[in-house]
């Protein structure tokens, strides 16, 4: 009992040095690679400000990383260079609480570009604490209602359906509704590299979202990632008019639109590249919804001419805005 209370006061003597220049993220989150696609993962949800600057890291072709508890943003961009480097997840991690002396309070997880895992839970960690490693997974949770947390994230990852996010998502679900965090909740992030670098960071991150304070996190970077998808697709349906693939473009911006009803804009863009490309009996219906539920769309339309968007043709443009409500 004594080794206990003095062991226990030096940890909390240390703690203010610890707080002035580190974050705390007393969070839950997964690190993962896809078997299917091998496309590197990490999400995470708090009751703590903004979590997402700080606990997920992920490089394509490399690995991810989750930092958290008394976070050390080191393990991030640290562990990440050590496994590009050819060191396993286990042995990077290793070499990293090897190196820091406040490990006792740290809880990281870290998986490579061969799925190999590494996971520690410091024994300081506010308790229920710990984690649970998988097949090419890990999950991990601190400051949590009960210690069912993570093996329930475990189960949910491994038997959830859909694809890569989903899955993730599903981890982070199944432990708020174990109770999650004890505080409650705040904020959430989610971030998916690919399995290969392409040599351009920017094009390797394929979902990056963060909600830094609300007051339902997961509902809100779920709302945002059905955003996501729904944009993602008009992307692709402006790659595929660019090509002259027509009906290929369309198809993808009908599926964006479906995604995202609530948003005027995404057909709006449906009419243009339809009219843009003869069929304008197919786009002027379009028109006419998006113009009757905001109007802005329909000032939009005489400056797009000039940006080659439109045909620049004062009969056609009037043909568009004929279908105006109090068009002619």
């Amino acid at each position: 009992m004594c080794r206990f209370i003095v062991g226990s006061l030096m940890i909390l003597l240390a703690l203010p040095a610890v707080l002035s220049a580190e974050p705390l993220a007393h969070t839950y989150s997964i690190v993962a690679r896809d078997p299917a696609t091998g496309n590197f993962g990490v999400a995470v949800q708090s009751h703590w400000f903004q979590v997402g600057p700080t606990v997920p890291w992920a490089e394509a072709g490399v690995g991810a990383v989750a930092t958290q508890s008394f976070v050390k943003i080191d393990y991030g961009p640290e562990g990440l260079a050590l496994m590009k480097a050819g060191t396993p997840a286990r042995e990077a991690l290793d070499q990293l609480l090897a190196k820091d002396p406040q490990k006792d309070v740290r809880q990281v997880a870290m998986v490579d570009a061969r799925g190999r895992v590494g996971a520690w839970t410091g024994p300081s960690c506010i308790r229920a604490a710990g984690h649970h490693t998988g097949e090419g997974y890990s999950v991990q949770a601190n400051l949590m209602d009960k210690d069912t947390v993570w093996p329930a994230m475990a189960a949910a990852y491994e038997s959830a359906e859909g694809d890569f996010a989903d899955r993730l998502l599903a981890a982070l679900d199944a432990a708020q509704g174990e109770g999650g965090d004890i505080r409650g909740r705040q904020s959430a992030a989610i971030l998916i590299v690919r399995a290969q670098s392409t040599g351009k960071p920017w094009q390797d991150r394929i979902v990056d979202l963060r909600i830094d304070d609300h007051p339902d996190p997961l509902a809100e970077l779920r709302r945002l990632l059905q955003l996501h998808r729904a944009y993602e697709s008009m992307n692709l349906g402006d790659e595929a008019f660019a090509k002259g693939e027509i009906d290929k473009a369309v198809e993808l911006y009908t599926r964006g639109a479906e995604l995202a009803p609530d948003v005027v804009e995404l057909p709006f863009w449906k009419a243009v590249t339809l009219f843009m490309a003869g069929h304008e009996d197919d786009a002027l219906p379009i028109f006419r919804d998006v113009f009757a539920r905001e109007d802005r769309w329909q000032r939009l339309v005489p400056r797009l001419p000039a940006s080659g968007l439109l045909p620049d043709d004062p009969e056609k443009i009037r043909k568009i805005l004929a279908v105006a409500p109090g068009g002619e």
